[in-house]
């Protein structure tokens, strides 16, 4: 399986921090504590570097990072190797940034795997650490603080000396062993000689951690826990994309220029951009919805009552106005019945007549009737 395309149940996965501590340590020779302490991006960037020398420009990796948007440009420059090697990687910055152990963890593990794949767990001596981060911004800084290499040859050295010292006492015990032989089977035929072994005498027992035995059927629970946890997240994850391209579309659609403007759509997009779910939010986009009601309530026309028409219609016929009465036998058309537009008029038909002779006369021909 590809290292770009591992699941989260996969064994990489599965590999603690303090071995993933342990491997950057050795690899890049640094002194990390915390897992955590990786979320700057620029462990990673010299990770990439280790293991496809010459890929990464280490002159603009930041080892010094101590803000988000300086983090961010030395993830910037990962991802531009994972695009240059063609590797599909998403790498969630965002989450990355903040320090928390469990996303530097996963992607650390996710990083072991990859370069593990590549050089099959090997270290490439070849390649010096110290002298690639010296061009790095703050790489002096942290070689000052890296670990010295004083120990690891002095180890080194031991373990050749011990070596001669092996092979010579080899053919010293070869002999001791067969004049031992030779004089046992002298006194007795039926006597045993056993070699002495050199590498028992030399090298002391390496003690072996006690590893916990799982009962079958506990083993098979946490199996099934882990099944079901992963299928609960697959759910979790369709459920967060299904919900997010809604909001995206709804989004989209707020900001068309039709309807950007509109003050419904203000509140709407109070809401999706609110940074924090406060009930302070909600009430702006109330607001905001019930002053553009009130505005659209003040600029509408006052409807006429039937009631009120007809007060206004006899009093118009007392006064005897016959533009006064033909604008409102007009409203009378819309809001008062026949019936009610005659008896409105003293029961005579007035104002039916006059109606009726509007439109042959002609809106200037009002005063001649």
């Amino acid at each position: 399986m590809s290292a770009t395309n591992i699941g989260m149940m996969d064994s990489a996965y599965f590999v603690g921090r303090n071995e993933i501590l342990q491997w950057i340590n050795s690899t890049l020779q640094l002194n990390l504590v915390k897992v955590e302490e990786t979320c700057k991006g620029a462990v990673q960037c010299q990770l990439m570097d280790w293991v496809h020398p010459g890929v990464v420009p280490m002159h603009k990796v930041n080892f010094d990072a101590k803000n988000e948007y300086e983090m961010i440009q030395n993830y910037k420059v990962l991802q531009d190797v994972f695009n240059k090697l063609k590797i599909d990687k998403h790498i969630e910055v965002n989450k990355l940034i903040k320090g928390r152990p469990l996303d530097n963890l996963e992607f650390m593990q996710w990083m072991k795997r990859y370069c593990d794949s590549l050089i099959g767990g090997f270290i490439n001596n070849s390649y010096n650490p110290i002298e690639r981060r010296e061009a790095s911004k703050g790489g002096k800084d942290v070689n000052k603080k890296a670990p010295s290499l004083a120990p690891a040859a002095a180890v080194g050295s031991s373990n050749k000396a011990s070596l001669p010292l092996k092979t010579s006492t080899g053919p010293k015990r070869a002999e001791i062993n067969s004049s031992v032989a030779s004089s046992s089977r002298g006194a007795s035929k039926s006597a045993k000689v056993h070699p002495v072994s050199c590498s028992s005498t030399l090298s002391p027992p390496i003690p072996s951690e006690a590893v916990p035995v799982v009962p079958a059927a506990q083993a098979e629970s946490l199996r099934e826990e882990i099944t079901e946890l992963k299928l609960s997240v697959d759910n979790l994850e369709k459920e967060r994309d299904f919900y997010f391209a809604k909001l995206r579309d709804i989004e989209i659609l707020c900001e068309s220029s039709e309807l950007a403007n509109h003050p419904v759509v203000k509140a709407v997009q109070t809401i999706l951009y609110a940074a924090e779910d406060s009930p302070a939010v909600m009430m702006q986009a109330k607001t905001l919805i019930s002053s553009f009601l009130q505005e659209q309530v003040s600029t509408q026309p006052i409807s006429r009552t039937p009631e009120g028409l007809e007060e206004e219609i006899r009093k118009a016929h007392k006064r005897k106005s016959p533009a006064e009465l033909t604008d409102l036998s007009d409203a009378a058309v819309a809001v008062l019945s026949p019936r009610r537009r005659r008896s409105s008029c003293g029961g005579s038909d007035a104002l039916a007549e006059i109606h009726t002779r509007v439109p042959e006369c002609g809106a200037g021909s009002v005063e001649a009737l």
